[in-house]
């Protein structure tokens, strides 16, 4: 039997909701069209819709009209909805995604030498004290 854990459905899950795809695409363009999102996200423009009105509902964004067009602007100090993510801004998660051209910026290298001192040791269970 399949269910959504098997089967053909299993290679075609992703980290990110629809409602994160299209809250990315307005960070990166708060002028952007919905039909250019949906284009980029994959979706109907019906479903884009839907999802900015999701999220104008729940205050992460605004919206107002330029001109023939709207404008967006994304609520500061919006938070996650999940309680596994509570009290986290999505302002971190979104500078992160629309980094200098669509990626995430350059990780910054480790340190080549270090000194270890007593703190450093592991603590019973082998993890290092948190700082």
């Amino acid at each position: 039997m399949e269910n959504e854990h098997t089967g053909s459905r299993r290679n075609h899950w992703t980290f990110l909701t629809n409602h994160a795809r299209v809250l990315i695409a307005i960070a990166r363009d708060p002028g952007v069209r919905l039909r250019d999102i949906a284009a980029g996200c994959d979706l109907t423009e019906r479903t884009v819709q839907a999802i900015v009105t999701d999220l104008e509902t729940d205050g992460y964004l605004t919206r107002t009209r330029d001109g023939r067009r709207n404008r967006y602007a994304i609520a500061p100090g919006a938070r996650f909805r999940h309680p596994a993510e509570a009290g986290l801004e999505i302002a971190g998660l979104l500078a992160y995604l629309t980094g200098p051209h669509g990626t995430a910026p350059t990780p910054t290298p480790p340190a080549t030498t270090t000194t270890a001192t007593a703190d450093d040791a592991p603590h019973g269970d082998g993890a290092l004290p948190l700082v």
